[in-house]
């Protein structure tokens, strides 16, 4: 005869915050995109500026050599609208948050690269676009519900998209921009030569929605969840003469 027994669980009244649901078309769709858009970025770093080689070797050279002055193209328009790397979009949205008197997530852990006197820019993002294939959940878990309280300051036509591509997409994405590897990027509103880009995503991909974000705010009391689960159990032995 099955034996069972009751397994009593706690659960949280705060629910995960899951990733919009996109069609695989539409992700290949979007990365296409993504890459025509962002291509002119690579193709001037690849052009104008030289790979590092590490601070004491470039820093050495210099001081050992003065050659030729080089003159460097202009950096395209589209560059000060984009935001590179995990630690970058993360802050960006956290403090977009923060601005709007939002109560923003835990901080993320960022790198020194990132800080700067002025802070993070904070102007909106239109799209976060994120390579999930191939990493753990723990380096962009954070996302949807970060993208989603940064969304809730913006009309619901213009709220912030979140992008998450489900096959692997990093190599594409790092020959587009001519960096060595790309985790995350933030499109910021109003970039230009991106309005197909965004419209297309828009009309495709839905704002995230927090079910219980305005419970939270409320300050109201939530009770935990205490969820008693049948659990089946092994045959009982039999005693031993």
């Amino acid at each position: 005869m099955e034996r069972k027994k009751i397994v009593h669980t706690l659960d949280t009244p705060y629910s995960a915050v899951e990733w919009p649901q996109i069609h695989q078309d539409d992700q290949d769709a979007i990365l296409e995109l993504l890459c025509s858009l962002l291509a002119p970025l690579g193709a001037h770093r690849r052009s104008f500026i030289t790979p590092s080689k590490g601070k004491r070797k470039r820093a050495r050279k210099e001081a050992n050599q003065e050659g030729p002055v080089t003159l460097v193209a202009p950096v395209p328009e589209l560059a000060a609208y984009v935001d590179v790397g995990l630690s970058r979009v993360s802050r960006t949205l956290q403090a977009v948050s923060r601005k709007d008197g939002l109560n923003p997530p835990p901080k993320v852990a960022t790198s020194p690269q990132d800080d700067s006197e002025s802070g993070p820019d904070t102007r909106p993002y239109s799209i976060v676009f994120v390579a999930r294939s191939g990493q753990t959940s723990a380096f962009h878990c954070h996302f949807p519900q970060m993208v989603a309280l940064a969304a809730r300051s913006r009309p619901a036509d213009r709220a912030v998209r979140l992008v998450g591509f489900s096959k692997a997409c990093e190599d594409r994405l790092s020959a587009a921009l001519g960096i060595p590897r790309v985790s995350s990027i933030g499109l910021r509103e109003d970039a230009p030569l991106a309005k197909g880009l965004v419209d297309f995503v828009h009309e495709r991909v839905a704002p995230i929605e927090v079910a219980w974000l305005q419970e939270a705010q409320s300050a109201g009391f939530l009770e935990t969840k205490i969820d008693a689960v049948p659990t089946k159990i092994g045959a009982k032995r039999p005693r031993l003469a």
